[in-house]
């Protein structure tokens, strides 16, 4: 069985980073990259392209917006290790496609941010990775932002979505067999 091993930080704290050398180490070029952001800007499609372009030649990458879990056990093949990039970006998929506005991540909701049901969903997502992790011999890394050191934000959507990526967090830490902590590119083993 491998491990599961979540990397935590603030933006551009070096996470992505940290957990691809991870990923390198563990699984050489028999990685997944499993992308949980979808491309739908040009400055997105600028940014997905760099990310492409600095990992490894053999590293498979597997687009997967929402059902990570399942896209995982369903792609794996001969994976030594599998990066989930990230955790963040899954919650907000979760949440937008449960209760954002149409066409409009920024503005009012379109349904109560606060739903149950949407916890319920975020939570599913979570434990798939998690059953995920402890069904396959891969090593998972799941890379998720850290949102309890910041301010609150001054609309619902984005206290909803606070609170449910701080919660799926510590589900995923509750669950991991190694925690880390990046700050400004160093990395602190917490678990």
């Amino acid at each position: 069985m491998g491990k599961l091993i979540l990397i935590l930080g603030g933006a551009r704290s070096g996470k992505s980073s940290y957990a691809e050398q991870i990923v390198h180490e563990r699984g050489g070029n028999h990685v997944l990259y499993v992308a949980t952001a979808g491309a739908r800007d040009d400055e997105m499609r600028e940014r997905v392209r760099k990310h492409q372009q600095s990992r490894p030649a053999g590293w498979r990458t597997l687009e997967a917006e929402q059902s990570v879990g399942t896209a995982v056990m369903t792609s794996v093949g001969d994976a030594g290790a599998i990066l989930i990039d990230c955790l963040t970006v899954l919650v907000a998929n979760t949440l937008l496609a449960a209760a954002g506005p149409e066409n409009d991540p920024c503005g009012d909701p379109g349904d109560d941010p606060f739903q149950q049901a949407i916890e319920e969903r975020v939570k599913t997502e979570v434990e798939s990775i998690i059953a995920c992790a402890r069904e396959l011999d891969a090593d998972v890394v799941v890379v998720s932002n850290e949102v309890g050191m910041g301010v609150v934000p001054p609309y619902d959507l984005g206290r909803a979505y606070r609170d449910l990526l701080g919660r799926a967090n510590q589900v995923m830490a509750r669950h991991a067999d190694e925690v880390y902590l990046l700050v400004a590119g160093i990395p602190m083993k917490i678990k």
